[in-house]
């Protein structure tokens, strides 16, 4: 069966309808000169009035252009762009044209800015660079020719002073620039040098927070800095060793920044601001962007089975869901037609489930605004029940309790939440203490719906697992903490509870340490007996003859009716009704009933999944 999707991508609708107000977000790498700003948006180079207004577009080519920097005279533009399928230097005039192609190296280099006199144009390229000193900056001119190092041994993004005397530069670049509030050791100041004496000063870091993007406005270094824990624009002055604070964002990161010869434009949370030095006041630029963006149209679209994410199957089976491209799907294992459940294209919808007596599917949707949990029929006939959920955020995982009354799911903040569908009032059970890319916060349900069991990090860095009962709303840790315990699975029965858990997993609790690589951490399959009395399923059997059963049998006088009625086959047992699931955890010697499964070797075991009664 073959799937089809309509699909759009919002983000160039949503762009042009928010022109109506704020203007067109999503603006990026500006620079400006005395009239102008140029910058990059949809991967072309877009030019508007200084103080805003519609943008007009200066290039359309498929490839990616960026890093647009205006010479000093603001007649021209140098930028990079991959036109011939690498990210060269390019120049172009700023009233628009023909772009002309500067470098030919097949490694990436990226442009930074000018020199003063406005001969040449500053990049970064690896062409010569080694392990310890990855990039350097060159500058070639901007009529063609060849390029020259510039001095500094190591250099990843900067710019060379209004007087030509000295260069501010950043040394290196990040493997993740989005990491907020970086304090590692790749967090650092920037450095001013001397190009004739090469002496060399750094910026003041007092908390080891990194320092970016040094641009130089009359011989005062401007930066971006996350010292007050939001990246904002800062200055120093070389000569008096002054620094200060120029901006006070405490919503979204200043991204990016450029300066003429009286302004500074800075892109923060999508828009761009145009900053005066001399008073420190900003405003933010009203600017937009229009154009034809094909690549937002709705379109159909032959749904990949290598993209479908997050597939759940129905409890018997016959259907099974999945997340592709933020629509939800159902589709049947053998009969009948897939079908959209979530229709909206240009929203995205992620982490569907399908409830346990398979009517009802639940997903989180962003189509608000913020992301909120949907619980939709399974047919997707009827509007979806909007449920808004506490501090707006990123979700996973959500899980159905066994009466399909209740969702539990955890946040980006590390946060587990169990929220009742009916009343849609969710509450907060349980934090992970520390952060940690394998999120072992994941909640499994009991197979009578009261309790949820998962692992949490401890203090010492271990994962220990716990239980929490929906009814009087207490956590309890059942591991000791001493051994390393993930991946708890219910069996069916309610008697036991399953984990992996590892003993030789010390050496890894520093999970970015690669000193630890090359320790294995083998991991074992242990039970809990949650109940007392409970007998072990592994206790020792013996084969032993026993004494033969001796029946009674009883003469039952016949009945005149008795022909008529049907008897049951010998080898038919009478049906038996199902025996409702009661889960009862006894907390007191919980530990005295942890048991390592018999025969089964110790592995690098990732996770258990949960079988069937027995």
């Amino acid at each position: 069966m073959k799937l089809t999707s309509l699909l759009s991508l919002a983000a160039g609708v949503l762009c042009s309808l928010s022109a109506i107000g704020q203007g067109t977000r999503l603006l990026r790498q500006p620079t400006v000169s005395d009239r102008s700003v140029v910058f990059v948006y949809a991967d072309d180079l877009w030019m508007a009035d200084r103080d805003g207004g519609s943008a007009r577009r200066l290039t359309t080519h498929e490839g990616t252009e960026s890093l647009p920097h205006f010479s000093p005279d603001g007649s021209m533009i140098a930028f990079s762009a991959q036109y011939g399928g690498n990210t060269d230097v390019y120049v172009m005039p700023a009233t628009g044209g023909e772009p002309k192609r500067l470098t030919w190296h097949p490694g990436e280099d990226a442009v930074q800015g000018w020199t003063p006199d406005g001969a040449s144009i500053v990049f970064r390229s690896g062409r010569s660079g080694y392990p310890t000193a990855l990039t350097k900056l060159l500058k070639v001119s901007f009529k063609g020719g060849f390029q020259e190092e510039l001095p500094m041994p190591q250099a990843y993004a900067g710019e060379v002073s209004p007087d030509g005397q000295m260069a501010a530069y950043q040394t290196i670049g990040f493997w993740d620039p989005e990491w907020r509030n970086y304090r590692g050791g790749q967090a650092q100041p920037i450095w001013i040098v001397d190009l004739k004496t090469l002496s060399l000063k750094t910026t003041p870091q007092t908390d080891r927070e990194r320092h970016t993007d040094p641009v130089w406005y009359k011989n005062v270094v401007y930066f971006l800095s996350e010292r007050d824990y939001a990246n904002n624009v800062w200055s120093f002055n070389p000569k008096t060793n002054e620094l200060k604070q120029v901006t006070f964002h405490k919503d979204f990161d200043v991204k990016s920044l450029d300066a003429s010869n009286d302004r500074i434009v800075y892109e923060q949370g999508g828009y761009l601001h145009l900053l005066d030095p001399q008073t420190g006041q900003a405003k933010q630029l009203v600017i937009n962007v229009q154009g034809d963006f094909t690549w937002a149209t709705p379109r159909w679209q032959d749904v990949r089975s290598g993209g479908l994410l997050n597939a759940s199957l129905s409890p018997t089976g016959k259907r099974a869901l999945f997340e592709y491209r933020g629509d939800i799907f159902t589709v049947p294992k053998e009969n009948g037609d897939w079908r959209n459940i979530s229709h909206s294209s240009g929203v995205a919808d992620r982490y569907p489930t399908w409830s346990p007596d398979g009517q009802k599917i639940a997903w989180f949707s962003d189509a608000s605004g913020e992301y909120q949990l949907m619980v939709s029929d399974q047919e997707g006939l009827q509007k979806p029940k909007a449920i808004s959920l506490p501090s707006p955020t990123f979700y996973f995982r959500p899980a159905w309790s066994s009466d399909n009354k209740h969702l539990a799911y955890t946040d980006t903040d590390y946060n587990l939440w169990v929220i009742n569908t009916e009343t849609g009032q969710p509450k907060k059970i349980d934090t992970e203490r520390y952060a940690h890319p394998n999120r072992s916060l994941n909640p499994v349900w009991s197979p009578d719906g009261k309790w949820i069991a998962y692992a949490r990090l401890l203090d010492n860095q271990y994962k220990a697992i716990k239980v929490y009962n929906i009814e009087t709303g207490a956590s309890h840790q059942l591991t000791d903490g001493m051994s390393d315990a993930m991946s708890p699975v219910w069996d069916a029965s309610g008697k036991y509870l399953y984990f992996l858990a590892s003993t030789n997993f010390a050496l890894n609790t520093g999970w970015l340490d690669m000193s630890s690589y090359e320790r294995p951490v083998t991991r074992g399959v242990y039970m809990v007996i949650l109940a007392k009395g409970e007998p072990s399923p592994f206790l020792p059997k013996s084969d032993e003859e026993e004494a033969p059963k001796v029946e009674k049998k009883e003469a039952t006088p016949a009945k005149p009716d008795d022909k008529t009625k049907t008897e049951p086959k010998k080898d038919e047992k009478p049906a038996e009704a199902k025996k409702e699931v009661l889960v009862k955890i006894d907390l007191e010697g919980i530990d005295q009933r942890i048991l390592a499964l018999p025969k089964v070797a110790l592995k690098e075991y990732d996770e258990i999944i949960a079988g069937p009664e027995g």
